[in-house]
């Protein structure tokens, strides 16, 4: 089961590297689209970030990743559904040619990660974009219906989760990197 998720996700992978290669860009006088942003990472919510390191790393030919935790609540200021949270997760990057494969093992508390893994299982969980000017795409997607889930800080950025499952069938991860 972990391989047939893994070819899948190899083949969504795939076929991001090549969307993102398209010349099509949004001009800068609307800002009112999205299309400024890079696809930069996939998120794949695991049960066990040591064995899917070792089978991803295995697959791909490459090390198999050192995982870490994420920042502590006081660090990341997390919220999650608009409160905050105490979210926490083992992360463990895999840098490929044309992007980031992530993968995630959620901690026990309430968070995006955790309730993904709860409710659907192992599977990808986000498409991440790299882009500028985050209270104005955050805002710009809500008026499209589709709302913040998460958002919090990290070493030199910040991140916000979208819930586009209703539009686009999954969740859009928002990077901004200072």
């Amino acid at each position: 089961m972990i391989m047939k998720r893994t070819l899948l996700v190899l083949f969504f992978i795939a076929a991001l590297s090549l969307s993102t290669r398209s010349k099509g860009r949004v001009p800068e006088d609307q800002p009112e689209l999205f299309g400024q942003g890079t696809i930069i990472q996939i998120g794949v919510v695991v049960k066990d970030i040591e064995k899917a390191s070792a089978a991803y790393a295995d697959l791909l030919g490459v090390a198999t990743p050192k995982w870490s935790w994420t920042d502590t609540e006081d660090k990341a200021h997390t919220q999650f559904r608009g409160k905050p949270s105490s979210a926490r997760a083992k992360l463990a990057f895999i840098e490929l040619k044309n992007i980031t494969l992530e993968l995630i093992e959620p901690g026990r508390n309430p968070s995006t990660w955790r309730e993904f893994l709860d409710t659907k299982g192992e599977g990808v969980h986000h498409i991440a974009f790299d882009i500028k000017g985050m209270d104005d795409k955050t805002a710009l997607l809500a008026k499209k219906g589709m709302p913040l889930l998460q958002k919090g800080d990290y070493e030199g950025g910040r991140y916000a989760y979208i819930d586009g499952a209703a539009k686009l069938g999954l969740i859009l991860e928002l990077l901004e990197n200072f």
